[in-house]
């Protein structure tokens, strides 16, 4: 978004990466703002409206919607960019990469080219599309991606002094999340780095990921495809524990397939980077006998944890929870008044476009509007090939509330559209409670997930039935037609098989 525009609705945005700087003096009686360890950059000391700490996608979408309800507003960065770690994280000086890149975006971009350059070798001869040979240019690859993104550095900031005071009426902290670091693992930024730095000073021919989450499954996707041998190690006994457990071993099975083996129920011990390569200590995770892993690379990828270090919450008396998320009430006010929180430091999924709903709800509440945000109906989606996408409660969620439900399946062998384009790996799965037909969880494992959710989404928000979704004509041939045929399954019968 151009800075003028911006401009024009009064928000300010105020971002310098301000090394050594003094620890928070903390919240003044009328909650001004000052002197962040965390390096935060602070502005003039006219009074704001509303001041937003953190410029991340809960934070600057916060301070723009303020400024669309005519709330005079701060929002304070400490890097030199908006978007947070969504859009920007640090990276080792690699072969390949090098400075801050635009996290989720960039791993989306992998994701495609990787996937490109697997079916170019496994695919495209049964299309009639032939090839002597294909192999992966990994710097073009980079480079490609690096290319696809607005540079924010060509934005106009406004850089202050560290010491000049904030001031606001009301202040709303969006800080979000750091990785979170494991017990006996150093990160080298070699051979052992945080999942979100995406080059290796080598294409990797071994690769171990930690922890077999959304961003793990997705990282070590991306390797596979580009033949490395990827083996995830999980603490948990099954990858994605948030997933439907039906469509989970699905997705295990079909990432198998895909060459990547895991370890599950499985503790890491520790690892060694002094040699060539690395050494990954594991034992079972109700304890047992120590084995050792060698790989090129370890990607850790343990999840993720609230980032609130330097803002002096416990000067002020903010209430945090054992995690360190500061707990909120439904109007995402804290225990102090005129403080509020949005995004990964408070409970609730920590996801780039919940934190984004948070924002906005938050400001309408300081603005004496109304505002809402439904974390049950908060959208997830690995981004692997198949997607995965759900949202609301899995099969195992509802069974063990006692709601009597009926389950809808469409495989999408059976969709005209995946059988067209050979790419028809996955199903819709619709979960209805029985008695009302009302929907209670939607669950998609197909190549565009991510996209056919929302139609579901859209259903669970106002609160439809697996028939209404049914009665709704959908384009022939297209994907989100299985979410129709699955919707006949849940209340009747399916045509097509």
């Amino acid at each position: 978004m151009a800075m003028a525009s911006i401009a024009k609705r009064k928000a300010c945005f105020l971002t310098r990466n301000l090394s050594n700087s003094p620890s928070a003096d903390a919240f003044k009686l009328s909650y001004s703002l000052t002197k962040f360890s965390r390096r935060f950059a602070t502005s003039g000391s006219e009074e704001n409206d509303v001041v937003v700490i953190g410029g991340g996608p809960g934070g600057y979408v916060a301070a723009i919607k303020a400024a669309q309800l005519g709330l005079k507003t701060t929002c304070t960065e400490k890097r030199g960019t908006l978007g947070g770690t969504c859009l920007n994280v640090g990276c080792i000086p690699s072969k390949y990469m090098q400075g801050p890149k635009h996290g989720d975006l960039y791993r989306i971009a992998l994701v495609h080219s990787s996937h490109m350059f697997h079916e170019a070798q496994h695919s495209f001869a049964s299309h009639g599309v032939k090839f002597s040979s294909v192999e992966v240019d990994l710097p073009a690859m980079m480079a490609q991606k690096d290319s696809r993104f607005y540079p924010y550095s060509r934005c106009q900031w406004t850089p202050l002094m560290v010491g000049t005071l904030v001031k606001g009426k009301n202040i709303i902290i969006a800080t979000g999340s750091d990785v979170k670091s494991l017990p006996g693992i150093i990160i080298d930024e070699e051979n052992c780095i945080f999942y979100w730095c995406f080059g290796f000073a080598a294409d990797p021919k071994e690769t171990l990921v930690i922890g077999a989450g959304y961003i793990g499954l997705e990282m070590g996707s991306v390797w596979a495809r580009l033949g490395s041998e990827v083996t995830v190690v999980e603490f948990a006994p099954d990858i994605v524990p948030s997933m439907d457990g039906e469509v989970r071993k699905q997705f295990q099975r079909t990432l198998e397939k895909q060459k990547m083996k895991f370890m599950l129920k499985t503790k890491v011990v520790g690892v060694d980077t002094s040699g060539n390569g690395v050494k990954l200590t594991v034992e079972p995770a109700s304890g047992g006998d120590q084995t050792t892993l060698e790989a090129d690379v370890v990607l850790a990828s343990a999840g993720r944890t609230p980032f609130t270090a330097g803002l002096g919450l416990d000067r002020i008396g903010v209430e945090t929870d054992k995690g360190g998320r500061i707990l909120v009430n439904e109007r995402f006010a804290t225990n102090v008044s005129s403080v509020y929180a949005i995004g990964d430091v408070i409970p609730g999924p920590m996801l780039a476009h919940k934190a984004e709903e948070d924002g906005v709800a938050c400001v309408e509440f300081i603005a004496g509007k109304h505002g809402h945000v439904d974390y049950d109906k908060v959208p997830g989606v690995v981004y692997t090939h198949p997607e995965v996408a759900l949202c609301a409660k899995t099969e195992e969620q509802v069974k063990a509330l006692g709601v009597e439900y009926r389950v809808g399946k469409f495989p999408f062998l059976a969709n005209s559209h995946a059988k067209a384009i050979d790419d028809a790996e996955g199903l819709v799965k619709i979960i209805a409670e029985k008695e009302t037909d009302k929907i209670l969880g939607v669950h998609i494992m197909a190549p565009n997930a991510g996209e056919l959710i929302h139609e579901a989404m859209l259903a669970l928000t106002y609160d439809a039935t697996s028939e209404g979704i049914s009665r709704v004509c959908h384009a022939h041939p297209t994907m989100s037609e299985a979410l129709k045929e699955a919707a006949m399954a849940t209340h009747d019968k399916p045509i097509h098989i």
